[in-house]
């Protein structure tokens, strides 16, 4: 079982669920490089609504339904760590919104370990 110190990176990548790398979902790409690479752990939740730099609104309203609802990636691990997947997956995301916080792990993993 991989160990993350209390002192953590949480890494936050904002994209489209439309978004493309190599035909593939960009989010999906984002998890598997994560996995590739060993990061603790990584997940993907997908907003109802929101909007990013354009300010094009996008919603899954039923009057309005748009086909490319925000998407977030999250995935917490050491500083060095996300510095590293930072590395691989910049040239990814052509557009979107990437924030790198501080995080403090209370638990990571199950009690019974």
């Amino acid at each position: 079982m991989m160990e993350i110190s209390a002192e953590a990176v949480l890494l936050r990548i904002f994209v489209g669920e439309g978004d493309r790398h190599h035909h593939q979902p960009l989010y999906e790409a984002i998890v598997v490089k994560a996995r590739e690479m060993h990061m603790a752990g990584a997940t993907v939740l997908r907003g109802p609504m929101g909007f990013g730099h354009g300010a094009h609104l996008h919603t899954a309203k039923i009057l309005r339904l748009s086909a490319d609802l925000p998407v977030v990636v999250e995935i917490v691990d050491t500083a060095d760590r996300i510095d590293a997947f930072l590395d691989e997956i910049e040239p990814m995301v052509d557009s979107g919104l990437i924030t790198r916080e501080k995080a403090t792990v209370v638990r990571y993993g199950s009690r019974t370990s």
